[in-house]
């Protein structure tokens, strides 16, 4: 039997309660230049400082049988630090999340790094910090470095897709080719959907999922042993934004079953790409590609590990009048050894098609001195049959208050597609943050 998940409405009072009290004299100090003084004390000693409070909550549009109708009521502290020492520039940057959805009061350290430059080529930057390259919107091919979907399905701010990593970039400027090399010791894997707070398609039950099956799986945690490594190698030429990449580790998510522990697993992968960018008819237009080698399933044939395939992207945005801007893009999903993947596949196993498409579709506008801005940002998969919308506006009160609100908007004809499996997790939300 299908069983209901209430919220602990209880928690939820009490905590937003305790945090709006905690939050007013906050916010009155930030207007009244308390926090202002408090800033100017920090840099006296060499030190910039800067962060927001903010109140966030969200609730499901539709019945979901496996999770909580609240899908988003939490109360964050974030602060920034940053310091150039002459010899070089360390950073720090901190979360302290209180998230009664899962009833868990958390401190995440986004950054903590240190920059150098050894050589007058050369920049190197250590410890914690949150990487990303390569050209789409909202579509990762060559940008293979962690993300965060559970927040960005549930409506926290954009800024917490990208996971921070703990790794060595190495930054080195030629005449010929600039490069960069990032150094992983330890593998840093996605958040992925596993039905702690979203519900998903389960390919083991043959059903959706949620908080009555919690998929695990199986941490790799033998530093320098199970760790990773990505390049790139860049130049602009004539105005155009050439690049390769490299890379080598482990699906950030977990792309593989062990039919013994009937855990999930992150198995070997290596990828090769390029993309390149460029001025196009009074706009911005890209081109990316990469090859992913599933070096665990080369030959394709173990239905409990996914196979190699190709991705493709090609993007144009531009502005289409004042202070309206839009962007396009097309992104196509090749899967290598298909053929092998259907002889493998179990009686009755859910099939993937051979190719996946997904258009994109980008509106922002931008009013009231351009301190409303409304953006909605649609997926479509005409191969999948199915969508994602994320609408959202947002309002700048003045130099401390912003106001956002938004949806996560999923259709789909099949309960097994991309999108299509999470329609039970349509949500809307609004928050509040105050920046200091």
């Amino acid at each position: 039997m299908q069983r209901k998940w209430p919220a602990p409405l209880s928690v939820h009072v009490l905590l937003v309660l305790l945090v709006m009290l905690s939050f007013m004299p906050l916010s009155s100090a930030a207007e009244s230049g308390g926090m202002i003084a408090f800033k100017d004390a920090l840099a006296d000693f060499g030190i910039d400082s800067a962060g927001f409070f903010e109140l966030r909550g969200g609730g499901r549009l539709a019945d979901d049988d496996y999770e909580q109708q609240t899908s988003l009521a939490e109360a964050r502290l974030q602060l920034e630090l940053g310091s150039d020492l002459g010899w070089g520039i360390i950073k720090a940057k901190g979360d302290l999340l209180a998230d009664t959805v899962t009833d868990d009061y958390q401190g995440e350290l986004r950054e903590l790094s240190l920059l150098l430059f050894p050589l007058e080529f050369m920049d190197v930057k250590l410890g914690r910090q949150v990487l990303t390259w390569g050209t789409g919107d909202l579509l990762f091919i060559n940008d293979f470095f962690p993300k965060d979907w559970k927040s960005f399905f549930i409506g926290r701010d954009a800024e917490y897709l990208k996971a921070p990593s703990d790794a060595v970039k190495v930054s080195m400027f030629f005449d010929l080719v600039n490069v960069d090399l990032v150094y992983v010791p330890l593998f840093n894997g996605s958040d992925y959907i596993d039905g702690e707070r979203l519900s998903y398609w389960n390919p083991v039950l043959g059903r959706t999922a949620g908080r009555d099956y919690v998929f695990p799986d199986e941490d790799r945690d033998s530093f320098f042993a199970e760790d990773e490594w990505a390049f790139r190698l860049h130049r602009t030429i004539r105005g155009v934004e050439l690049a390769l990449y490299g890379y080598q580790g482990y699906w950030k998510t977990p792309e593989g079953l062990n039919p013994v522990s009937g855990r999930l697993i992150y198995p070997m992968l290596r990828i090769y790409g390029a993309s390149m960018r460029g001025a196009l008819l009074g706009g911005l237009g890209n081109l990316e590609a990469g090859y992913y080698d599933s070096r665990d399933d080369r030959q394709g044939d173990d239905p409990l590990i996914r196979n190699s395939e190709w991705r493709f992207l090609a993007g144009y945005e531009r502005e289409l009048g004042r202070d309206f801007t839009g962007g396009i893009q097309y992104y196509l999903e090749a899967m290598a050894d298909y053929k092998n993947y259907r002889r493998s596949l179990p009686a009755g196993a859910k099939k993937a098609d051979e190719l996946r498409s997904v258009i994109t579709l980008r509106l922002t506008r931008l009013l009231l001195n351009q301190n409303l801005i409304l953006s909605c940002f649609t997926y479509y998969s005409p191969t999948d049959n199915d969508a994602y919308l994320r609408p959202t506006i947002s309002y700048k009160i003045n130099d401390y208050w912003l106001v956002e609100g938004g949806a996560n908007l999923f259709f789909g004809a099949d309960e097994h597609t991309f999108f299509g499996q999470f329609q039970d997790n349509t949500n809307a939300y609004l928050g509040l943050r105050v920046s200091f």
